[in-house]
């Protein structure tokens, strides 16, 4: 059995997230249930509801976290197998907090504990992870009389609200392959896709923590191979692949090509924004600056924010935005409580395409404006350091714009543009580039990347974007 002080190192920025058997177990867990109970108490929830991905960890985890949020006399409204956008719904349907047991994309012996306050407020470290870690040994003793679990089934209300949230009765018939990537997407897309004008084709649906086929993470290129190749090979219309616990989707045109995130968000902003007009939407800094001219384009307000959900939900929540995306293929929506779903996202896909008769590939050409390298580790021993001699380089050429609003980010008189930023784990620095063709994006890549790697002095090009 861990200690408590062992699952420290699984309090991430955002999420706890760790090894099973190094820094997760049920007894860790129970606790965990318990101090969240705790953390929350200030609001008087009547519930906390608890989701669970595929995981073979997960039940028994899910299980004592629901046991240790009893213990505090807080009843438990367990929803079973769950993607995370559909935790939320639950979040800010029932107006409770949540707790869902996934490690997303990472290898089998992971897990961990996204977690929200009601209505789907995230809590990162700031707002209460690093509250809960201080609290996790405090022995408060049980109450005398403990909560209840009930078991509850909501997938289909998650499903049919989804649905109503995107007009998709009038579209053409569609072939659409989907890669679950034997993730949560093989439990929600069946439910979601109900009624639709859909000929579904599945890839890999049978929920497996194991992941026997490939990693459940579409933002590696290597992981979409299949689809691609699927897509061709059945003459369909379009791909859509799904990380492991389904918050996060990714497209792929009828060519076999993936659709960039910052294209997606792009199209998806200009149907937001014509039912809203002027509104706001937030993106990220490292989306592409096609983005923020779209939104501009279409009578918008583009609010640029920093990488990561607890920023974009905060600032949509400031601004009043109405949508809001990231260029990992997290999407945002207002009218799902600010919260991100993949699957809302692949649905305003699907509406596009199905009410025009032309081919992805056309459509999302409008979108598609500059050539991105897409997001490059890179492991250093240093990061502060390399990071700084790469800003004292690009800093002093002429027309040069640098900003640290996360991380590096440096704009090149020519329009080129990068950001540089260190990973708040572990020691790598990652790099997107972004210029107006495929060879210039190429050669400012290569620039950057040997700066990062082995320092200034490894090249000698001056770069002018």
């Amino acid at each position: 059995m861990l200690q408590l002080t062992d699952a420290l190192p699984a309090f991430k920025s955002y999420d706890i997230r760790g090894v099973v058997g190094d820094h997760l177990d049920a007894g860790v867990t129970r606790a965990l249930g318990a101090a969240f109970a705790r953390l929350v108490a200030g609001s008087h929830p009547s519930a906390v509801v608890v989701a669970r991905d595929m995981r073979d960890s997960s039940p028994e985890l899910a299980g004592a976290f629901a046991a240790g949020v009893a213990d505090t006399g807080l009843d438990v409204i367990d929803i079973g197998l769950a993607s995370t956008d559909m935790l939320y719904y639950a979040s800010g349907s029932l107006n409770l907090p949540g707790a869902m047991f996934t490690a997303s994309h990472n290898p089998a012996k992971y897990n961990g504990i996204k977690l929200c306050r009601a209505g789907a407020v995230p809590i990162a470290e700031d707002t209460g992870l690093a509250a809960m870690a201080a609290d996790l040994g405090s022995g408060v003793p049980p109450a005398e009389v403990p909560g209840t679990v009930v078991v509850r089934d909501l997938l289909a209300d998650y499903a049919g609200y989804l649905r109503g949230l995107v007009e998709l009765s009038g579209i053409r018939p569609l072939k659409v392959v989907v890669d679950a990537g034997n993730g949560m997407a093989g439990h929600t897309v069946p439910s979601v896709f109900t009624g639709l004008a859909v000929d579904l084709v599945p890839m890999y649906f049978e929920l497996d923590g194991t992941f026997p086929n490939h990693e459940a993470n579409p933002l590696d290129p290597a992981n979409l191979v299949d689809l691609c190749a699927r897509v061709v090979a059945e003459g369909a219309d379009i791909g859509l692949a799904f990380d492991g616990d389904a918050d996060r989707c990714f497209v792929v045109d009828e060519r076999g090509r993936a659709v960039s995130p910052s294209a997606v968000t792009g199209l998806v902003a200009v149907r937001e924004l014509a039912r809203e007009p002027g509104a706001p939407v937030i993106h990220n800094l490292i989306t592409s600056r096609a983005v923020p001219e779209i939104v501009a384009e279409h009578g918008g307000r583009p609010v640029r924010t920093r990488v990561g959900h607890s920023y974009i939900k905060q600032t949509m929540a400031e601004t009043g935005a109405i949508f809001g995306g990231e260029h990992s293929a997290h999407y945002y929506f207002r009218d799902f409580w600010r919260a991100d779903s993949g699957m809302l996202a692949a649905l305003h896909v699907l509406a596009a395409l199905g009410e025009r008769d032309r081919a992805l590939s056309v459509l999302m050409a409008d979108y598609e404006r500059y050539a991105a390298s897409g997001e490059i580790n890179s492991s250093v021993a240093d990061p502060a350091a390399r990071m700084a001699g790469v800003k004292e380089y690009y800093g002093q050429l002429p027309g040069s714009t640098v900003d640290e609003m996360d991380g590096l980010t440096v704009v090149l008189a020519g329009g080129a543009w990068f950001n540089l930023r260190p990973s708040n784990t572990e020691p790598l620095l990652r790099l997107n580039v972004e210029a107006a063709d495929p060879d210039a994006m190429a050669t400012l890549r290569d620039e950057v990347l040997a700066m990062a790697r082995n320092g200034v002095g490894a090249t000698s090009g001056t770069t002018r974007g």
